[in-house]
């Protein structure tokens, strides 16, 4: 049966074990989500997603009880999609291989930014075994590996070059030296790992200028997000609940995404225009603009 979103992303915790200079500390209060009202998510966005991704903040590994919402997920049959940093990633690299779990996410790009005169070979063989593992224990699962730090569309993949140089000699693969991410931005590696390529952007915030009026995008229709304390937003780059639509806790998600905000801003998107304050100073909007 065809589900009405793509992507629903599910803050577990909005906790992170490293500080990214390409991304924001959260303000609000550090939180992680419970099973009982990860259960009661659960209940009510599996009907409605193809995939459930556990983060919007944070990192996933964090959670002390990712082993139960996991299985919670294979309880409800909720696919999930997974992101982390893969730095704790260590015993638990085995929750990682259940079923459930369609693809996996490892943003690389976090271990340079955080320690840039460490050696990231350690690092990487625990990715690179849970990897190979995969290829034998979960063919069909999905794994790629992210390197978001190019700082332009087209640019030469110098940063890193430890990283890309271990990859290309682990799977035996060659990497072009240029690559333009609005044309292409992953490459394939072996099976089904792929190396995943974009440039930094800057988080929306109230705080910033107002950069126009008119666009789309694909909050409300292809995804929204669930805070950890069940605030319902309509973007995964909602990170403060700027634009707080209801809490799961309170009102069911479909009352919620039926609102008149929510349909306002829906309606909005479909017309091309902004109406939330948010909207109207995020600079990822500007993807979505047609390119020459």
């Amino acid at each position: 049966m065809h589900k009405k979103f793509s992507k629903v992303n599910i803050e577990i915790s909005n906790i992170c074990n490293l500080q990214c200079s390409f991304c924001p500390e959260v303000i609000r209060e550090k939180k992680m989500m419970s099973l009982e009202l990860f259960e009661k998510v659960i209940q009510q966005v599996a009907p409605l997603t193809e995939l459930v991704c556990l983060h919007l903040m944070g990192d996933p590994l964090v959670h002390p009880k990712l082993a139960e919402i996991i299985e919670i997920c294979h309880r409800y049959q909720a696919k999930i999609f997974f992101v982390t940093n893969g730095v704790l990633l260590g015993r638990k690299s085995e929750l990682l291989l259940h079923p459930i779990i369609q693809q996996l996410n490892f943003s690389l790009h976090s271990f340079f930014d955080n320690f840039p005169k460490k050696d990231a070979t350690s690092y990487l063989e625990n990715i690179f075994e849970l990897t190979e593992k995969s290829f034998r224990d979960r063919p069909d699962l999905y794994i790629n590996y992210r390197l978001w730090n190019l700082n332009d569309t087209r640019g030469t993949l110098t940063d890193n070059q430890q990283m890309l140089e271990k990859i290309c000699k682990r799977f035996e693969v060659s990497i072009p030296t240029e690559i333009d991410v609005r044309k292409r931005k992953s490459i394939h590696l072996k099976n089904r790992l792929y190396l995943h390529f974009d440039t930094e952007f800057i988080w929306p915030s109230l705080d910033l200028p107002i950069l126009g009026t008119s666009g789309r995008c694909h909050g409300l229709s292809s995804h929204f997000g669930i805070h950890a304390d069940g605030t319902v937003v309509p973007c995964c780059l909602d990170k403060e609940a700027d634009i707080p639509l209801g809490n799961i806790s309170q009102t069911d998600v479909i009352d919620i995404l039926s609102s008149p905000r929510a349909q306002s801003i829906l309606k909005g998107f479909q017309q091309k225009k902004l109406v939330e304050d948010l909207c109207q100073r995020c600079q990822y909007i500007e993807r979505f603009q047609p390119h020459v």
